[in-house]
């Protein structure tokens, strides 16, 4: 791509991830789904594979996948200011709704009917279903990737360990590179990163030095805000598999040590699955109840500084290595592994969570006939199912 032709504004970065921000329920299967359609079927501002390699990209980082490609969006598109205003404009709705109700409005959730969180859950199989349709008609082509595809999705299924799904993709690379070897090279459009290999070299470095000196500051220094911050970074750097993850990470952190109560970190857990966007802005809710706004703040910023960090620093090699001939073999193996991935997260905990009935199952279907075929924007069907549980329940 031109960087200067396709350049665009980090304020309409900002609007379009705010109302992805807004509308964007189901965790970060689901969020990829309506990037996917945003960004590669709407705005065209990717291809498939393009929109693949950073998926899989960011399934190899620690943190949280969904809002690491939103970042990775934004920093080709505007550089820096892209990425912290896609991250702004997806993080800030959740991230207001967490804190309002962390300092007082702790019955919030308990307003919504439980029938209309169920259609918003419906809605996300909907959307899932319709991305992994999608992906797998471009990605896993042939009977080789699809096999691949399914394979992985068994095995995170069967071996739910925190480093599955990098092992998953880790052996689909090494496969794709002997098995897939002879394809041709898929037909890619550039995408530019503003980054140079040796920013990306001291972003990294950062990342470490961080993951390093914040417990030992707070060893010499023994003060609550800084083992505070050492406590939500070390959560959002070193967890694979996304928000549900790093749950029980985040209350040995912060109920064992007395800052927040088990029924408080509960009731916000329960909050967070009823809002939009990143499930990692319960941060946003822990650190209100810590310490008001600015605790909201800093726990937010400590929780997601590692994955800026990583983002900067491995896409200027991302982009080398995914351009490499040899590196398209793995690539091609590790999209379909990826479709795989996202495959077994629709199964559990997506559909399992969501489809409960009959008429939940009629609902799912009907959603993703309007999806594919009626090409329904993705924010107003998941208005549509909200409304269309919450009658079904009244009848």
């Amino acid at each position: 791509m031109d960087n200067t032709e396709n350049r665009v504004h980090p304020l309409s970065i900002f609007l379009i991830f705010l109302r992805l921000g807004l509308t964007s329920f189901g965790g970060p299967v689901a969020h990829l789904g309506y990037f996917r359609e945003e960004f590669v079927n709407r705005r065209k501002w990717l291809s498939d594979a393009n929109y693949a390699d950073l998926v899989a990209l960011c399934q190899f980082l620690p943190g949280p996948a969904s809002s690491q490609v939103g970042i990775a969006l934004g920093v080709t598109r505007s550089g820096y200011s892209g990425a912290l205003a896609a991250w702004v404009g997806f993080t800030l709705p959740s991230a207001l709704m967490m804190t309002l109700t962390a300092l007082g409005l702790a019955h919030f959730g308990d307003s919504i009917p439980l029938s209309v969180l169920q259609g918003l859950k419906i809605a996300a199989v909907a959307i899932v279903a319709h991305a992994l349709w999608g992906m797998a008609q471009s990605l896993c082509r042939g009977k080789a990737k699809t096999l691949l595809m399914l394979l992985s999705a068994l095995t995170v299924l069967l071996l739910p360990v925190t480093w599955g799904q990098v092992a998953v993709i880790g052996i689909a690379a090494i496969v794709g590179r002997f098995l897939f070897k002879t394809e041709p090279q898929l037909q890619q459009t550039h995408f530019h990163v503003p980054i140079s290999q040796r920013s990306g070299v001291l972003w990294l470095v950062l990342f470490l030095a961080l993951l390093l000196a914040l417990p030992t500051l707070q060893f010499f220094f023994p003060q609550q805000w800084l083992a505070v911050v050492d406590a939500f970074y070390r959560a959002g750097a070193l967890v694979f598999g996304g928000g549900h993850v790093v749950l029980p990470l985040l209350q040995s952190e912060v109920v064992a040590t007395g800052w927040v109560s088990e029924t408080t970190f509960l009731a916000g857990y329960g909050t967070a699955q009823a809002v939009p966007g990143p499930l990692f802005t319960f941060a946003a809710f822990l650190g209100a109840s810590i310490n008001g706004w600015a605790g909201a703040l800093l726990c937010l910023v400590a929780m997601f500084l590692s994955s800026f960090l990583l983002v900067f620093g491995a896409l200027p090699f991302w982009q080398t290595l995914r351009t490499n001939t040899t590196m398209q073999a793995s690539l091609s193996a590790v999209n379909a592994a990826v479709v795989g991935l996202l495959l077994a997260a629709f199964y559990n905990p997506v559909w399992t969570s969501s489809i409960t009935n009959a008429q939940s199952l009629a609902l799912a279907l009907a959603a993703f006939i309007a999806l594919k075929y009626w090409k329904l924007s993705p924010w107003l069907l998941v208005l549509l199912c909200g409304f269309i549980s919450w009658v079904i329940t009244l009848l």
